[in-house]
């Protein structure tokens, strides 16, 4: 009897420990960043999100355990030729995540080397379409285009790229040296192109100014000759209303201003003038005084 006992104890604790170890094999909790991948005699039986998950026992199994977070590739440096035929060294940085895992364990072996791998090709045909100057002016449009073209050739992997960065653009030492003297020659054409415009401004402002001048002195003249002329006229309307009379007094009047100026010079006390010019002045103040 005891021995049954025994055997019968031993029985219940076994079909207890099977009973435990189905229901730990029945039953699969997959963290949030994860997915799992079950198979069922080596096939596909299904992916198992996060959360409180049942499978069959002793035929399920969890063949991969994915993580669903996003990876960064490590920076990559590649050599690209632009269709200028210039050497560049580009620097690139990629984030991926993996949203459906059965994809990614069944058709890619090395997931992180054959997204570095079509990255580097991408940008090597990217660039070779470009000349230099445009891939450093249209660095987002070249990052752009390269974003696109990966995130479509990774799709069968069940990957999503989420983001696909030229870090840089830089070149060999050579080609720097011949941008550089390149460069510097065109500042140096630009100071000449800037000083001869500025010489040439200054000459084309001195002409103005001289022009100017020789307007401003031919306008001084034309009125100085229209003065003249006034006055000319009104000499001649007055000799023509008054006759000799007005000659003379006009001659008496210019003799009288002539003597008063030469009286007015400096350091002259004696003035010697001839006895008919004393006559000619006696004559042009008797016609001031009778006007």
């Amino acid at each position: 009897m005891q021995n049954a006992f025994i055997g019968g104890g031993a029985a219940y604790l076994a079909l207890a420990l099977l009973i435990i170890v189905t229901l730990y094999k029945a039953v699969r909790i997959v963290p949030q960043s994860q997915k799992f991948v079950v198979e069922r005699f080596g096939r596909l039986r299904s992916v198992l999100g996060p959360g409180l998950n049942l499978v069959v026992p002793y035929l399920d199994r969890v063949a991969h355990k994915v993580s669903v977070l996003e990876r960064q590739l490590p920076t990559a440096h590649q050599d690209a030729i632009t269709t200028d035929n210039v050497l560049v060294q580009v620097e690139t940085s990629v984030f991926y995540r993996i949203i459906e895992p059965e994809k990614t364990v069944y058709r890619i072996r090395d997931v992180d080397a054959a997204i570095a791998t079509t990255v580097a090709g991408i940008v090597r045909s990217e660039i070779g379409k470009m000349e230099l100057d445009q891939v450093q002016s249209n660095r987002n449009e070249l990052t752009a285009n390269i974003r696109e073209h990966v995130r479509a050739m990774v799709d069968d992997w069940g990957i999503e790229v989420t983001r696909a960065e030229i870090l840089d653009v830089s070149l060999d030492e050579a080609t720097r040296h011949a941008m550089m003297q390149q460069l510097n020659a065109e500042r140096a054409r630009r100071a000449q192109v800037t000083e001869a415009e500025g010489k040439k401004r200054a000459v084309e402002l001195n002409a103005d100014a001289e022009l100017y001048a020789a307007e401003q002195a031919a306008k001084a003249r034309r009125i100085l000759s229209d003065a003249e002329a006034y006055a000319t006229s009104t000499i001649a309307a007055a000799i023509k209303e008054n006759g000799i009379e007005a000659a003379q007094y006009q001659v008496a009047l210019k003799q009288v201003e002539a003597l008063t100026a030469v009286g007015q010079g400096a350091g002259k006390q004696t003035i010697i003038v001839p006895a008919q010019a004393l006559d000619a002045f006696g004559d042009a103040f008797k016609m001031l005084k009778g006007r």
